[in-house]
């Protein structure tokens, strides 16, 4: 069993965030100890690195709740799991491509920044006049 501070050290949470987590009932198996203090187990823990990825995902706060309702209905709700997933997954790839389009201007950029500072290319912009 781990308590508070173990869990945010196995989980890479901040207190604020586990507890927030825990009052929102996103962790619903979470135990007490003898002084009425929360305790995580592997499975918790476990559950908890599950809520961080599905956030990193970019799952709301309802949208984790109703994941975790249909994770708690067992193996009959597998495939409606499933298809959540794959909605944040086709949602990650198109991140993905407006990151891939981003950094590529930024490559662009930089070499001609680069022939620019090496003479290669003359300077141009498309905010100032640079005709001389």
């Amino acid at each position: 069993m781990y308590t508070m501070k173990q869990a945010c050290e196995k989980t890479g949470l901040p207190y604020e965030t586990l507890k927030f987590y825990c009052n929102q009932g996103l962790i619903p198996n979470v135990k007490r100890d003898a002084m009425n203090r929360r305790v995580f187990d592997d499975r918790d823990v476990a559950w908890t690195q599950s809520l961080q990825c599905l956030k990193s995902c970019g799952m709301s706060l309802a949208e984790m709740k109703e994941y975790l309702a249909l994770c708690l209905m067992g193996e009959e709700s597998i495939s409606r799991r499933k298809a959540i997933l794959a909605e944040k997954r086709e949602a990650l790839l198109e991140r993905q491509r407006q990151v891939q389009s981003c950094m590529d201007y930024i490559d662009r950029k930089q070499a001609f920044y680069d022939a620019v500072l090496s003479g290669e290319t003359p300077y141009v912009s498309n905010l100032i006049d640079t005709d001389r």
